[in-house]
């Protein structure tokens, strides 16, 4: 899977879970301020991108400091090539 189609599986998979516009899920779009999700939002998240790549999040302290759609594509993007 190349890095613009685990993108575009991480926007669509959001949009769908939150109910959001997929106009709106671009890389400086600030959850809590631009998407208005919140830190009980961050848990279903969590739980939503563990199930769609099979992937660990929960305990990963780094997944903390991410405030920005395009963090969270950072933080995948990596944990793809560390899987590797």
């Amino acid at each position: 899977m190349t890095d613009a189609e685990i993108i575009k599986k991480i926007n669509s998979a959001l949009a769908e879970e939150f109910e959001l516009d997929l106009d709106c899920m671009v890389p400086e779009a600030i959850f809590k301020d631009d998407l208005d999700l919140d830190s009980l939002d961050a848990v279903d998240m969590v739980i939503v991108l563990e199930q769609e790549f099979g992937i660990k999040i929960k305990k990963d302290e780094s997944f903390k400091a991410i405030r920005s759609l395009g963090d969270l594509h950072k933080f995948i993007l990596n944990k793809k090539d560390e899987a590797v």
